[in-house]
Protein backbone atom coordinates (compact mmCIF):
# COMPACT_ATOMS: atom_id res chain seq x y z
CA UNK A 1 0.00 0.00 0.00
CA UNK A 2 1.24 3.18 -1.16
CA UNK A 3 2.39 5.89 1.34
CA UNK A 4 -0.15 8.26 2.37
CA UNK A 5 0.40 12.23 1.59
CA UNK A 6 0.10 14.21 4.11
CA UNK A 7 -2.02 17.22 3.20
CA UNK A 8 -0.04 20.10 4.73
CA UNK A 9 2.77 18.81 2.04
CA UNK A 10 0.09 18.47 -0.79
CA UNK A 11 -1.65 21.71 -0.38
CA UNK A 12 1.50 23.77 0.11
CA UNK A 13 1.48 27.04 -1.99
CA UNK A 14 -2.26 26.67 -2.78
CA UNK A 15 -4.36 29.97 -2.26
CA UNK A 16 -5.69 30.37 0.96
CA UNK A 17 -8.57 33.29 1.95
CA UNK A 18 -7.47 33.76 5.32
CA UNK A 19 -7.18 36.94 6.09
CA UNK A 20 -9.01 37.98 2.59
CA UNK A 21 -11.99 39.44 4.70
CA UNK A 22 -10.27 40.18 8.35
CA UNK A 23 -9.14 38.26 10.89
CA UNK A 24 -12.49 37.78 12.79
CA UNK A 25 -14.64 36.19 9.23
CA UNK A 26 -16.32 33.09 9.86
CA UNK A 27 -18.49 32.84 6.63
CA UNK A 28 -15.69 32.47 3.94
CA UNK A 29 -16.63 32.36 0.36
CA UNK A 30 -20.32 33.66 1.79
CA UNK A 31 -18.49 37.02 1.72
CA UNK A 32 -19.01 36.86 -2.29
CA UNK A 33 -22.84 36.29 -2.38
CA UNK A 34 -23.61 39.73 -1.83
CA UNK A 35 -27.02 41.17 -2.64
CA UNK A 36 -26.23 41.91 -6.29
CA UNK A 37 -25.65 38.08 -6.53
CA UNK A 38 -29.29 37.58 -5.11
CA UNK A 39 -30.71 39.98 -7.76
CA UNK A 40 -28.19 37.87 -9.86
CA UNK A 41 -29.85 34.44 -8.92
CA UNK A 42 -33.84 36.10 -8.73
CA UNK A 43 -32.80 37.18 -12.51
CA UNK A 44 -32.33 33.38 -13.46
CA UNK A 45 -35.98 32.40 -12.43
CA UNK A 46 -37.59 32.07 -15.71
CA UNK A 47 -40.64 29.34 -14.99
CA UNK A 48 -41.88 29.65 -11.41
CA UNK A 49 -40.51 25.99 -10.87
CA UNK A 50 -39.83 25.12 -7.25
CA UNK A 51 -37.71 21.94 -6.20
CA UNK A 52 -37.18 21.37 -2.26
CA UNK A 53 -33.86 19.97 -2.66
CA UNK A 54 -34.15 18.03 1.24
CA UNK A 55 -34.48 14.39 1.55
CA UNK A 56 -36.79 12.81 4.34
CA UNK A 57 -35.72 12.29 7.87
CA UNK A 58 -36.21 9.50 10.17
CA UNK A 59 -37.88 7.10 7.52
CA UNK A 60 -38.56 3.51 8.81
CA UNK A 61 -36.34 2.16 6.11
CA UNK A 62 -33.34 4.56 6.92
CA UNK A 63 -31.87 7.99 5.70
CA UNK A 64 -28.78 7.96 3.96
CA UNK A 65 -25.73 9.33 5.97
CA UNK A 66 -22.36 9.09 7.20
CA UNK A 67 -21.59 5.48 8.68
CA UNK A 68 -19.83 7.65 12.18
CA UNK A 69 -23.56 8.91 12.38
CA UNK A 70 -26.29 6.94 13.97
CA UNK A 71 -30.06 7.31 12.13
CA UNK A 72 -32.27 9.57 13.88
CA UNK A 73 -34.99 8.57 16.32
CA UNK A 74 -38.50 9.85 15.78
CA UNK A 75 -40.51 9.22 19.16
CA UNK A 76 -44.01 10.85 19.78
CA UNK A 77 -44.78 12.50 22.94
CA UNK A 78 -48.66 12.95 22.84
CA UNK A 79 -50.76 11.74 20.37
CA UNK A 80 -54.45 9.87 21.01
CA UNK A 81 -53.23 7.10 22.71
CA UNK A 82 -51.79 9.88 25.94
CA UNK A 83 -55.63 11.08 25.76
CA UNK A 84 -56.91 7.37 26.10
CA UNK A 85 -54.27 6.02 29.03
CA UNK A 86 -55.04 9.30 30.37
CA UNK A 87 -51.32 10.53 31.13
CA UNK A 88 -52.36 14.07 29.58
CA UNK A 89 -55.43 15.93 29.24
CA UNK A 90 -56.82 18.00 26.71
CA UNK A 91 -56.59 21.69 27.50
CA UNK A 92 -59.55 23.54 28.44
CA UNK A 93 -62.21 22.88 25.83
CA UNK A 94 -61.42 19.55 25.06
CA UNK A 95 -58.50 20.50 22.39
CA UNK A 96 -56.08 17.76 21.76
CA UNK A 97 -52.69 17.53 19.93
CA UNK A 98 -49.84 15.43 18.76
CA UNK A 99 -46.10 15.85 19.72
CA UNK A 100 -42.82 14.32 19.06
CA UNK A 101 -39.46 14.98 19.28
CA UNK A 102 -36.62 13.74 16.66
CA UNK A 103 -33.02 12.51 18.18
CA UNK A 104 -30.43 13.11 15.27
CA UNK A 105 -26.82 14.43 14.21
CA UNK A 106 -27.95 18.03 12.82
CA UNK A 107 -25.68 16.68 10.14
CA UNK A 108 -27.75 13.00 9.61
CA UNK A 109 -29.60 14.30 6.57
CA UNK A 110 -29.90 16.97 4.05
CA UNK A 111 -27.36 19.44 5.57
CA UNK A 112 -24.53 22.07 5.52
CA UNK A 113 -21.10 22.00 6.96
CA UNK A 114 -19.84 24.81 9.43
CA UNK A 115 -16.40 25.78 8.28
CA UNK A 116 -15.20 24.59 11.43
CA UNK A 117 -16.05 21.00 10.90
CA UNK A 118 -12.97 20.15 9.11
CA UNK A 119 -9.26 21.08 9.21
CA UNK A 120 -5.91 19.65 9.06
CA UNK A 121 -2.79 20.89 10.72
CA UNK A 122 -3.30 22.82 13.19
CA UNK A 123 -5.51 25.97 11.97
CA UNK A 124 -9.03 25.98 11.33
CA UNK A 125 -9.74 28.59 7.89
CA UNK A 126 -9.04 31.74 8.30
CA UNK A 127 -6.08 30.68 11.11
CA UNK A 128 -8.48 29.93 13.86
CA UNK A 129 -6.90 27.37 16.99
CA UNK A 130 -8.71 24.45 16.52
CA UNK A 131 -8.72 24.62 20.51
CA UNK A 132 -11.89 26.31 19.81
CA UNK A 133 -13.71 23.67 18.52
CA UNK A 134 -13.48 22.02 22.52
CA UNK A 135 -16.87 21.86 24.31
CA UNK A 136 -18.45 23.44 20.39
CA UNK A 137 -17.36 26.17 17.87
CA UNK A 138 -16.61 28.95 19.51
CA UNK A 139 -15.11 29.83 16.39
CA UNK A 140 -16.36 28.82 12.31
CA UNK A 141 -19.96 27.08 13.96
CA UNK A 142 -22.61 27.11 11.49
CA UNK A 143 -24.46 30.45 13.19
CA UNK A 144 -22.97 32.70 11.28
CA UNK A 145 -23.02 31.16 7.91
CA UNK A 146 -27.04 30.61 9.07
CA UNK A 147 -27.62 34.22 9.77
CA UNK A 148 -26.33 34.95 6.28
CA UNK A 149 -27.66 32.24 4.12
CA UNK A 150 -26.20 30.35 0.95
CA UNK A 151 -28.40 32.54 -1.58
CA UNK A 152 -27.42 33.27 -5.19
CA UNK A 153 -27.07 32.11 -8.92
CA UNK A 154 -27.28 27.91 -8.91
CA UNK A 155 -25.89 26.01 -11.80
CA UNK A 156 -26.74 22.40 -12.17
CA UNK A 157 -23.96 19.86 -13.31
CA UNK A 158 -25.44 16.85 -14.35
CA UNK A 159 -22.15 14.64 -13.83
CA UNK A 160 -24.12 11.24 -14.37
CA UNK A 161 -25.95 12.29 -17.78
CA UNK A 162 -22.74 13.88 -18.59
CA UNK A 163 -21.19 10.34 -18.18
CA UNK A 164 -24.01 8.57 -19.37
CA UNK A 165 -24.78 6.86 -16.40
CA UNK A 166 -27.42 6.79 -13.71
CA UNK A 167 -25.39 7.42 -11.26
CA UNK A 168 -21.36 8.10 -11.32
CA UNK A 169 -19.31 4.40 -10.30
CA UNK A 170 -18.21 3.86 -7.08
CA UNK A 171 -15.05 6.22 -6.42
CA UNK A 172 -15.22 8.56 -9.78
CA UNK A 173 -13.67 11.47 -9.76
CA UNK A 174 -15.40 13.85 -11.79
CA UNK A 175 -12.52 16.18 -12.77
CA UNK A 176 -12.41 20.21 -13.49
CA UNK A 177 -12.01 19.42 -17.10
CA UNK A 178 -15.49 17.00 -16.44
CA UNK A 179 -17.06 20.10 -14.77
CA UNK A 180 -16.15 22.21 -17.83
CA UNK A 181 -17.34 20.10 -20.67
CA UNK A 182 -20.33 19.27 -18.46
CA UNK A 183 -21.74 22.50 -18.32
CA UNK A 184 -20.26 23.35 -22.11
CA UNK A 185 -22.26 20.09 -23.19
CA UNK A 186 -25.86 21.72 -20.97
CA UNK A 187 -25.05 24.94 -22.94
CA UNK A 188 -24.52 26.81 -19.74
CA UNK A 189 -21.97 29.16 -18.44
CA UNK A 190 -20.80 28.91 -15.37
CA UNK A 191 -20.17 32.42 -13.92
CA UNK A 192 -17.96 34.14 -10.86
CA UNK A 193 -20.15 33.81 -7.66
CA UNK A 194 -22.21 30.77 -9.36
CA UNK A 195 -23.54 28.11 -6.53
CA UNK A 196 -21.99 24.68 -7.89
CA UNK A 197 -24.63 21.94 -7.90
CA UNK A 198 -23.38 18.92 -8.64
CA UNK A 199 -25.69 15.53 -9.35
CA UNK A 200 -23.88 12.32 -9.50
CA UNK A 201 -27.11 9.98 -8.96
CA UNK A 202 -25.53 8.32 -6.16
CA UNK A 203 -28.05 8.80 -3.94
CA UNK A 204 -30.87 7.66 -5.75
CA UNK A 205 -28.86 4.57 -5.89
CA UNK A 206 -29.29 4.64 -1.84
CA UNK A 207 -32.86 4.58 -2.27
CA UNK A 208 -33.00 2.25 -5.09
CA UNK A 209 -31.00 -0.08 -3.41
CA UNK A 210 -30.19 0.67 0.39
CA UNK A 211 -27.16 1.25 2.61
CA UNK A 212 -25.44 -1.30 1.69
CA UNK A 213 -24.57 -0.08 -1.89
CA UNK A 214 -23.18 2.88 -0.76
CA UNK A 215 -21.10 1.57 2.06
CA UNK A 216 -20.47 -2.16 1.63
CA UNK A 217 -19.31 -4.03 4.82
CA UNK A 218 -15.65 -3.57 4.99
CA UNK A 219 -15.06 -1.13 1.94
CA UNK A 220 -13.59 2.46 2.42
CA UNK A 221 -15.39 5.30 2.24
CA UNK A 222 -14.94 5.44 -1.67
CA UNK A 223 -17.83 7.32 -3.02
CA UNK A 224 -17.57 9.13 -6.41
CA UNK A 225 -17.37 12.73 -6.46
CA UNK A 226 -15.39 16.38 -7.37
CA UNK A 227 -12.05 15.21 -7.79
CA UNK A 228 -8.66 17.05 -6.49
CA UNK A 229 -6.24 18.61 -8.49
CA UNK A 230 -4.28 21.74 -8.20
CA UNK A 231 -5.56 23.14 -11.08
CA UNK A 232 -9.63 22.85 -9.89
CA UNK A 233 -8.08 24.03 -6.96
CA UNK A 234 -6.47 27.16 -8.54
CA UNK A 235 -9.77 27.62 -10.69
CA UNK A 236 -12.15 27.47 -7.52
CA UNK A 237 -10.49 30.42 -5.96
CA UNK A 238 -10.15 32.78 -9.33
CA UNK A 239 -13.82 32.04 -10.04
CA UNK A 240 -14.70 33.09 -6.22
CA UNK A 241 -17.11 30.13 -6.10
CA UNK A 242 -18.73 30.16 -3.06
CA UNK A 243 -20.62 27.10 -2.35
CA UNK A 244 -20.83 23.43 -3.25
CA UNK A 245 -23.78 21.20 -3.00
CA UNK A 246 -24.21 17.43 -3.77
CA UNK A 247 -26.23 14.65 -4.15
CA UNK A 248 -23.48 12.59 -2.09
CA UNK A 249 -22.24 12.44 1.05
CA UNK A 250 -19.36 14.08 0.85
CA UNK A 251 -19.59 16.21 -2.39
CA UNK A 252 -16.02 14.83 -3.16
CA UNK A 253 -14.29 11.55 -4.07
CA UNK A 254 -13.85 9.42 -1.40
CA UNK A 255 -10.50 8.48 -1.11
CA UNK A 256 -8.06 10.68 -3.39
CA UNK A 257 -5.75 8.44 -5.54
CA UNK A 258 -3.01 11.25 -5.94
CA UNK A 259 -2.34 11.03 -2.18
CA UNK A 260 -4.58 7.86 -0.99
CA UNK A 261 -5.64 10.53 1.54
CA UNK A 262 -9.88 11.17 2.42
CA UNK A 263 -10.94 14.38 2.51
CA UNK A 264 -8.95 16.57 0.75
CA UNK A 265 -11.35 18.74 -0.85
CA UNK A 266 -12.43 19.64 2.42
CA UNK A 267 -8.94 20.71 3.44
CA UNK A 268 -8.26 22.81 0.19
CA UNK A 269 -11.27 24.24 -1.01
CA UNK A 270 -13.48 24.54 3.02
CA UNK A 271 -10.75 24.99 5.42
CA UNK A 272 -8.24 26.96 2.64
CA UNK A 273 -10.66 28.56 0.75
CA UNK A 274 -13.97 29.07 3.19
CA UNK A 275 -16.20 27.26 0.65
CA UNK A 276 -19.33 26.23 2.09
CA UNK A 277 -20.33 22.30 1.57
CA UNK A 278 -23.61 21.44 1.42
CA UNK A 279 -24.55 17.28 1.12
CA UNK A 280 -26.58 14.53 0.70
CA UNK A 281 -29.01 16.73 -1.47
CA UNK A 282 -32.00 15.14 -3.30
CA UNK A 283 -30.96 16.36 -7.06
CA UNK A 284 -32.59 13.87 -9.07
CA UNK A 285 -36.25 15.65 -10.07
CA UNK A 286 -34.44 18.70 -10.76
CA UNK A 287 -31.74 17.29 -13.28
CA UNK A 288 -34.37 15.26 -14.70
CA UNK A 289 -36.58 18.46 -15.48
CA UNK A 290 -33.09 20.79 -16.33
CA UNK A 291 -32.37 18.32 -19.22
CA UNK A 292 -35.84 18.21 -20.22
CA UNK A 293 -36.32 22.05 -20.59
CA UNK A 294 -32.43 22.59 -21.23
CA UNK A 295 -32.78 25.45 -18.29
CA UNK A 296 -29.67 24.45 -15.58
CA UNK A 297 -29.25 28.26 -13.88
CA UNK A 298 -31.79 28.68 -11.06
CA UNK A 299 -32.05 30.83 -7.79
CA UNK A 300 -30.58 28.70 -5.00
CA UNK A 301 -31.30 29.52 -1.42
CA UNK A 302 -30.12 27.34 1.23
CA UNK A 303 -30.70 28.22 4.95
CA UNK A 304 -29.61 26.57 7.95
CA UNK A 305 -30.33 26.38 11.86
CA UNK A 306 -29.01 28.87 13.58
CA UNK A 307 -27.52 26.10 16.18
CA UNK A 308 -25.41 28.15 18.42
CA UNK A 309 -21.74 26.42 18.50
CA UNK A 310 -23.05 23.72 16.01
CA UNK A 311 -20.39 22.05 13.69
CA UNK A 312 -23.14 21.60 10.85
CA UNK A 313 -27.22 22.10 10.62
CA UNK A 314 -29.83 19.98 8.66
CA UNK A 315 -31.47 22.34 6.17
CA UNK A 316 -33.89 21.95 3.32
CA UNK A 317 -32.77 24.01 0.61
CA UNK A 318 -34.76 25.47 -2.34
CA UNK A 319 -34.06 25.69 -6.15
CA UNK A 320 -36.51 28.07 -8.12
CA UNK A 321 -36.34 27.88 -11.93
Amino acid sequence: MAEVKNFTEVLKGLPKNWGRWGANDEIGSLNFLTSAEVLRGVKAVQQGKVFMLGVPVARPEGDPLHPIRAQPIHTMTADEGFFISGRIKPFPGGLKYSDDVVTMFPQGTTQYDALGHAWYGDKLYNGFDPKTTIGGLQKCSIQPIAEHGVIGRGVLIDAARYKGKKHLDRDEGFTLDDLLGAAKKQGVTIEKHDIIVLHTGWLDRFYQEGQKALFPEGQPFDEPGLQYSKELVQWWYEMEIPSITADTIGCEQGLNKETGGLGILHSALLCNLGVIFNEIVWLKDLAADCAKDGQYSFLFAGAPLKLVYGCGSAVNPIAIK
